[in-house]
């Protein structure tokens, strides 16, 4: 299945049924007076996310959808059937956004949260309405209320707990299958990753959580090199990041600043968010560059720098354990 995190749909909910003009007609009975009855709602458009979708693919081939008009209003004071709600199912994490691509309309983050988009319109009156004492006949109706229309973007945000971000061939895609049942792309070119892909870690019983890695940054993403960074949109819910950076191509200071000045022009608050800092390749290393570029990479960062190898599974579980014990955390806070 092909991963498409980005779509745009054109919405409208159904109008409203038409009330009618309608008078009581029965043997012996003289004077009926008006019975027209009141148009039927129209369908609502509403957006459910749900658990078992992780793309928004089917809207490349589905753009328009449209909700039912309301039942229109029949004699002896009937009222029109109302419409059914037009429900689209939407992955879990993601954001629906107005046409400017700005305005924030909904953000489904768990499953089975909805949000009603387009409201349906109401339904017409019919002429049993305006009887009055003056007015014993009337024979106004109206017609139903127009439905909402609206063009609105669908953003997939990933939801997981731990990020992996780093420049292209810095092992990301090794490290997630060392960890999690996960079988990523692993290739010695750069851009092997060209699309999120999620690993449930398990550390024990009662431990585990969500890895996301995706595409390498290089410098300049943030104004379209390379893949761009629209893909760390899908770290932007993680409770913490994992920086990998690769400990045999040399200037591992260099490679650290420049993927913090790309989350840096991203923004989203993903500069603030805890960052553990991994050193990978260390079986591509010898003892005395491996602790010489650690300590630079320390001085650098002003934190610890963890050395791991993610192709031999040195040092990945003091790793996981260091991710565990912080989203644990940030768990704990948000429970309190």
């Amino acid at each position: 299945m092909k991963f498409l995190d980005q779509a745009k749909i054109y919405l409208r909910s159904g109008d409203g049924g038409n009330g009618v003009v309608g008078f009581r007609r029965e043997k012996f009975i003289e004077f009926g007076g008006p019975d027209g009855g009141d148009g039927g709602r129209g369908g609502d458009v509403v957006f459910e996310a749900v658990a078992n979708l992780n793309t928004l693919i089917d809207f490349r081939y589905t753009q328009h959808f449209r909700a039912r008009k309301g039942g229109n209003g029949a004699g002896a004071n009937r009222t029109g059937a109302g419409a059914e709600t037009l429900l689209i199912r939407v992955p879990v994490g993601t954001q629906i956004l107005a046409d400017d691509q700005e305005t924030l309309l909904a953000d489904l983050d768990r499953p089975g949260k909805q949000a009603l988009i387009c409201r349906g319109g109401d339904g017409g009156r019919g002429n049993a309405h305006y009887k009055t004492s003056t007015n014993r006949a009337p024979r106004r109706a109206d017609p139903g209320w127009p439905g909402e229309e609206r063009w609105v973007w669908l953003r997939l945000k990933l939801i997981a707990d731990a990020g992996l971000v780093g420049l292209p061939n810095a092992g990301k895609s090794t490290l997630l299958a060392a960890a999690s049942a996960a079988r990523p792309k692993i290739a010695d070119y750069p851009f092997t990753t060209l699309h999120p892909q999620l690993g449930v870690v398990r550390l024990s019983a009662a431990e585990e959580f969500v890895l996301a890695d995706i595409p390498g940054l290089i410098e300049g993403a943030h104004e379209g090199a390379g893949l761009g960074d629209r893909f760390l949109g899908h770290v932007e819910r993680c409770a913490v990041l994992l920086h990998l950076v690769d400990g045999a191509a040399g200037n591992v200071v260099d490679a650290w600043r420049t993927v913090r000045g790309e989350l840096e022009s991203y923004g989203a608050g993903l500069a603030d968010k805890p960052e553990i800092i991994g050193l990978n390749k260390a079986d591509a290393m010898t003892p005395r560059e491996a602790s010489a570029r650690r300590a630079a990479l320390a001085r650098a960062s002003g934190a610890p720098v963890f050395l791991l190898s993610g192709a031999t599974g040195a040092g990945v579980k003091e790793v996981l354990r260091a991710l565990q014990d912080r989203i644990t955390a940030t768990r704990r806070d948000a429970a309190a």
